[in-house]
C-alpha cells in the first residue's frame, strides 16, 4: 500500500498481522526491515509499516479502501524505516 512522503511522494507501507509468539514493537519492526533490505531491490523495500488487524469484509476479503483511509489520516502506531537504524 502506498504511503505519503515529502521526499519520495509515496513509499511503500506493510500492514503486518504477526503470527503467534511474535510481540509488535521496535524490535519487530528492525527485524522485518532488515528483512526486506537484504531479499528485496531499492525500489521495492518496506519503508513503513503497522501491526494490528485487517479489516475484512463478511466474505473475508480485505477491505483495501479502509488502510487507504488509515494510511491518509497518519498513524501513531507506524514504523519508520530510517527512525529504527
Amino acid at each position: 500500500m502506498p504511503a505519503p512522503d515529502p521526499v519520495r511522494l509515496a513509499v511503500p507501507k506493510a500492514y503486518i498481522v504477526l503470527a503467534e509468539g511474535w510481540e509488535p514493537g521496535p524490535d519487530t519492526a528492525k527485524l522485518l526491515f532488515e528483512h526486506s533490505r537484504a531479499v528485496l531491490a531499492p525500489y521495492k523495500r518496506i519503508r513503513r509499516l503497522e501491526f494490528g488487524v485487517l479489516p475484512k469484509t463478511v466474505s473475508g476479503k480485505i477491505r483495501r479502501i479502509e488502510l487507504r483511509e488509515r494510511t491518509a489520516e497518519g498513524s501513531t502506531a507506524e514504523y519508520v524505516e530510517g527512525d529504527l537504524r
